[in-house]
């Protein structure tokens, strides 16, 4: 039975409630997964979300900032959370669906403006974050799961609008590059939108700093969407949504989609 998927950092679940509610009428995915939620769990407001069918929420919240949630119509077991690199921050949660699928939203911390760990404590904690990952991956392998969320990291030359004047920015390093990479190999996750869209630019963030955000397109791609090799070849129609980034007060982000036959 076909599902889809969407993953969308909000910023703001509660400020954005609105666009939330446009993209589950206009869109209806059967999952959404929410990051920088910026609320407590009791504070997300799911009265909208129920009345479009999405009855079924788990999530891990923070008064402010952070905070991750799924939204989804069919039934979903929570399977807990982890705190990679002891952060105490709300930034992952797991759930099960009842096809046996396991879905990790992941909001990775953004390292801050210097790409440089003896100088900004917050670069080490996105570097220590993803090596968390990796060692968590490689000690228990996943089977049957999607990762999705705001890795915070464009890997690839065309994830982003300029490769060379961004190698020394925060979310396109070398350094961080290689971080995810050894994140992905060690789950053995397949990154599904460049399976379904291999070649050419392609973003999901736009600075609010640039006021024609859509002319100059100066983006990057650090919303993803992963699956472990054993259901990769199930999944299809992926695509970013990028009109939402100019809807009424939008998120940075857009959302981004991906269908799977399980």
């Amino acid at each position: 039975m076909p599902f889809t998927l969407a993953t969308w950092n909000i910023n703001s679940v509660r400020l954005r409630e609105e666009i939330v509610l446009r993209l589950l009428r206009e869109q209806a995915p059967d999952v959404l997964c929410l990051q920088e939620c910026k609320s407590p769990v009791e504070k997300i407001p799911t009265e909208g979300f129920r009345a479009l069918g999405y009855g079924h929420m788990i999530a891990r919240g923070q008064k402010g900032y952070n905070g991750v949630a799924i939204l989804s119509k069919m039934p979903i077991e929570d399977l807990g959370d982890r705190d990679f690199a002891g952060l105490g921050h709300a930034r992952h949660v797991a759930g099960r669906l009842e096809n046996g699928v396991t879905v990790h939203n992941f909001y990775v911390p953004a390292g801050g403006d210097e790409a440089d760990r003896t100088r900004n404590e917050k670069f080490g904690q996105k570097l220590d974050y993803l090596t968390d990952m990796r060692d968590w991956f490689h000690a228990e392998p996943p089977q049957k799961a999607i990762l999705v969320g705001d890795l915070n990291i464009a890997p690839r030359e065309d994830d982003v609008w300029d490769h060379k004047k961004l190698l020394k920015v925060v979310s396109h390093t070398p350094v961080e590059v290689e971080h995810l990479a050894d994140t992905q190999a060690a789950g053995g996750w397949i990154d599904i939108t460049r399976q379904d869209i291999p070649d050419g630019p392609l973003f999901s963030w736009w600075s609010y700093r640039a006021r024609e955000w859509d002319i100059a397109n100066k983006g990057r791609r650090l919303d993803h969407v992963w699956a472990t090799g054993d259901i990769a070849s199930a999944a299809h129609s992926s695509r970013i949504l990028r009109d939402a980034r100019g809807w009424e007060k939008p998120s940075d982000h857009a959302p981004v989609f991906a269908t799977f036959d399980l």
